[in-house]
C-alpha cells in the first residue's frame, strides 16, 4: 500500500476496501429485493383477507349471475362467493391426489354437474381418505341422484402442474379444461372456476367439507423490515471497522490524538462508573 493511502481515509479508494462496498451494495440490493417482496407477499395475503370479509358470508346468488361467461373468472370480485345452482350430477368422480386433511394426506372428491341451462360446473365434494387411487374406491361417498340444488362457494381453476399428469380418476389438480376434457364435456364445461361444497338438498353423504380459511397476514411485514434492518447493521459494521482501520493507521496523527482526548474528558467529567468502582475496591 502506497504512502498516501495510509494516511488519513485514503484506505478507502484502495483494491480491498472498493471490493468491501461492492459486497455491501450487493447486499443491500438483495435485501431490498427480499424486503419488496414480502411487502408484496403481505399485500396478496390482505387481498385474501378482504375477499373472505367480503364474500364468505354473503347470501348466495345464482351461477349464472357470478359466471356470465364459461372462461372468465374475476377472483378480486366473486373468489368465496357462495352461489345457488339447480340440476343433477353426472356420473363419474375424479380424485384430485395429495390434499392434506384431517387424517393425513388425501384426495378431494370431484364431479361433475349439469345445471338448468345445460352448462356443466364441477363441485369439489369434500376430502376423502384416499391418496393416489387410478381406480375409485367402492366405499366413497355417493352423490344424490336426480334434480338437486347445491350450494357451493366459487373457486379459480388451479394450474396444472408439470410433469404430473391424470392417472385413471386421479388427477394432480383441479384444473377444470383437463376435467373437462377427460368427462367429455369440454364444450358446456364452466372452467374458470368450480364450487367448493357447501350443502345439497336433499342432501347425501360427502367428504369432509372445508373449513372456513384463516384470516391471517401472516408475518411478511416483520419479516420484511428484517431485511431492511439487515441492510442498517451491515452498514453499521462497515463504517465501524473503517473507522476502526483509519484509528490504526493513524495512530500517531493529530485528528487521532485530539479524539482520545476528547474521550478522556468526557469520562473524567462522567467520573468512574459502578463496575469501575468495584474493581477499584477489590483491588485495594
Amino acid at each position: 500500500m502506497s504512502t498516501d493511502m495510509q494516511h488519513g481515509w485514503g484506505f478507502l479508494r484502495s483494491r480491498r476496501w472498493l471490493g468491501y462496498f461492492a459486497l455491501f451494495v450487493v447486499f443491500s440490493i438483495t435485501c431490498v429485493w427480499l424486503g419488496n417482496w414480502q411487502f408484496e407477499r403481505r399485500a396478496e395475503a390482505r387481498a385474501e383477507i378482504a375477499r373472505i370479509d367480503a364474500n364468505y358470508d354473503a347470501a348466495p346468488v345464482a351461477l349464472s349471475n357470478a359466471l356470465p361467461d364459461a372462461t372468465s373468472f374475476d377472483e378480486d370480485e366473486h373468489k368465496w362467493q357462495p352461489v345457488e345452482v339447480r340440476g343433477e350430477y353426472l356420473d363419474g368422480v375424479y380424485l384430485a391426489r395429495n390434499r392434506p386433511g384431517p387424517q393425513g394426506v388425501g384426495s378431494n372428491l370431484i364431479q361433475a354437474f349439469r345445471d338448468e341451462r345445460g352448462q356443466v360446473f364441477f363441485v369439489d365434494r369434500g376430502w376423502v381418505a384416499v391418496s393416489g387411487a387410478d381406480e375409485v374406491p367402492a366405499d366413497l361417498p355417493v352423490a344424490p341422484g336426480g334434480e338437486i340444488t347445491v350450494l357451493a362457494r366459487l373457486r379459480a381453476s388451479e394450474p396444472e402442474i408439470q410433469g404430473r399428469s391424470s392417472a385413471g380418476n386421479s388427477v394432480a389438480s383441479i384444473n377444470l379444461p383437463e376435467l373437462a376434457r377427460l368427462s367429455g364435456t369440454s364444450d358446456e364445461a364452466l372452467t374458470g372456476a368450480y364450487g367448493q361444497l357447501m350443502s345439497e338438498m336433499p342432501s347425501s353423504e360427502t367428504g369432509v367439507l372445508a373449513a372456513r380459511p384463516e384470516r391471517d397476514e401472516g408475518p411478511h411485514l416483520s419479516y420484511a423490515l428484517q431485511w431492511y434492518v439487515f441492510i442498517l447493521i451491515a452498514g453499521i459494521g462497515v463504517a465501524y471497522a473503517a473507522r476502526q482501520e483509519y484509528r490504526n493507521l493513524n495512530a500517531g496523527g493529530e485528528s487521532v490524538r485530539r479524539e482520545d482526548a476528547r474521550r478522556a474528558e468526557r469520562k473524567l467529567r462522567r467520573g468512574p462508573s459502578d463496575a469501575e468502582e468495584e474493581d477499584a475496591l477489590l483491588e485495594g
